[in-house]
C-alpha cells in the first residue's frame, strides 16, 4: 500500500492557528458508516449521537511544557530540547537542536536551577539527556518550558492550558491527544447525566504520531512506542459493555491504539501499564471500538491512515474533500469528526 494513497491538498489558510473561546463550538462532521452519509453539525450536539448504554473512553494524559531553551558555550544560537520521554528522575529521551553540534558530553543551561548534558545520541534524532536541577523539576519546567505546538502552528499560544483537555490530569505528553480539546465541563456533565459511562485511560502522545509516514509503502514504517495505562475499572467497564454489546466510543486515535493495542487473547482488553508500537492502516481489524471522535490529520500521517482503516479509504477521501470544500478548520485547534 503506498504512503501517496493518503495524501490530500489542504490550502494552509485551513489550517487552524488558534483555539476558539468554547472548546465545544467547533463544527462537527458526523460520518455514518452505514449509510456513508455526511451531517455538518456543531461538537455540542454530539451528545445527539450518544446512547446512554454508550461507553465513552478518554485519555487522562496531560500535555506538560516540554520545550526548552538554553545555551551552550560556542554557540550564538538558543539550543533547544523537547522532551519526548521521562527514563527516571533525571534522564530523558529528548529531541535537541542543533543535533549535529550537541554531541555526548556537550553541556545546555536553562537557567542557574537547571542544565543538562547530552549523554547519548540514538536513532530518529533522539538522545539520551541528564538533567541537574535545584528544587522540584516539575516546577522549575512549568516556570522556563514552552508548550510543544506542532510546527504547522505559527501563533503563539497565549493559555498554556489550552492545549490540554479539561480532563487531563497525568503528565507526560509531548503533543495533545486533540480530539478532547472539543469537550467542556458542561459538557461531560450533560453526557454522564443521559447515563453515558466515561471510562479514563492514559497514552502519553510522543511527537512521532503527527509525523508523516516517509517510506514509500506504508508497510515499511516503523512506529515510535508510545506508554499507556489502563486502570482495571476501565477495563472492566469495556469489557461489560462488549459482553452486552453496547458501543465504545473511543474519543481519538490515542484511545484507539491503546484499546486496540491491549486487546488479549482472552477476547477482552487487559487492564495494566505497557508500551505499544501498534500501526493501524486499511486492513486492519478493530475488536474494541465502535465509533471515533477525532480531528482532522496531516496528509500522509499514521493517524490518517487509522482513520482510513475505521472508516474505508474510500470513505476517508471523501469525508476529507468534503471537509475542504465546506471549509473546516484543520489540525489540533481545528474541527472534529464523529464516526459511527
Amino acid at each position: 500500500m503506498k504512503t501517496s494513497d493518503f495524501d490530500y491538498i489542504l490550502p494552509e489558510a485551513l489550517i487552524a492557528q488558534h483555539p476558539l473561546k468554547d472548546r465545544d463550538a467547533s463544527r462537527l462532521m458526523v460520518f455514518d458508516r452505514k449509510t456513508s452519509t455526511i451531517t455538518h453539525r456543531v461538537f455540542s450536539d454530539i451528545i445527539e449521537y450518544l446512547k446512554p448504554s454508550d461507553v465513552l473512553v478518554i485519555n487522562e494524559t496531560r500535555v506538560i511544557p516540554a520545550r526548552l531553551f538554553g545555551t551552550r558555550a560556542g554557540l550564538k544560537n538558543p539550543v533547544e530540547v523537547l522532551l519526548l520521554k521521562r527514563i527516571n528522575n533525571a534522564d530523558w529521551q529528548a529531541i535537541t537542536r542543533p543535533g549535529k553540534r550537541l554531541k555526548p558530553g556537550a553541556m545546555v543551561t536553562f537557567s542557574e536551577d537547571l542544565s543538562a548534558e547530552i549523554i547519548e545520541k540514538g536513532e530518529g534524532g533522539v538522545s539520551l539527556v541528564r538533567f541537574s536541577f535545584s528544587g522540584v523539576f516539575e516546577e522549575i519546567l512549568d516556570k522556563l518550558g514552552m508548550m510543544p505546538l506542532p510546527p504547522y502552528i505559527k501563533a503563539e499560544l497565549k493559555e498554556k492550558q489550552r492545549y490540554n483537555t479539561v480532563y487531563a490530569k497525568q503528565d507526560g505528553s509531548a503533543a495533545a491527544p486533540t480530539a478532547g480539546l472539543h469537550f467542556t465541563p458542561a459538557l461531560l456533565e450533560r453526557i454522564r447525566e443521559k447515563g453515558i459511562t466515561i471510562a479514563p485511560i492514559v497514552l502519553h502522545v510522543g511527537l512521532g504520531t503527527f509525523r508523516p509516514v516517509k517510506e514509500e509503502r506504508i508497510e515499511d514504517h516503523v512506529m515510535h512506542s508510545e506508554y499507556y495505562e489502563i486502570p482495571e475499572s476501565s477495563a472492566d467497564i469495556i469489557n461489560r459493555a462488549k459482553a452486552e454489546n453496547r458501543r465504545v466510543i473511543a474519543v481519538g486515535t490515542t484511545s484507539v491504539r491503546t484499546l486496540e493495542s491491549a486487546f488479549g487473547e482472552n477476547g477482552a482488553v487487559r487492564p495494566g501499564a505497557s508500551d505499544t508500537d501498534i500501526f493501524i492502516y486499511p486492513g486492519f481489524q478493530f475488536k474494541v471500538t465502535d465509533a471515533l471522535i477525532t480531528n482532522f490529520h496531516l496528509p500522509k500521517s499514521s493517524l490518517l491512515m487509522l482513520v482510513s482503516a475505521f472508516m474505508g479509504t474510500n470513505n476517508a477521501h471523501a469525508a476529507y474533500e468534503t471537509a475542504v470544500a465546506e471549509q473546516y478548520r484543520f489540525f489540533s485547534f481545528g474541527d472534529a469528526m464523529l464516526i459511527i
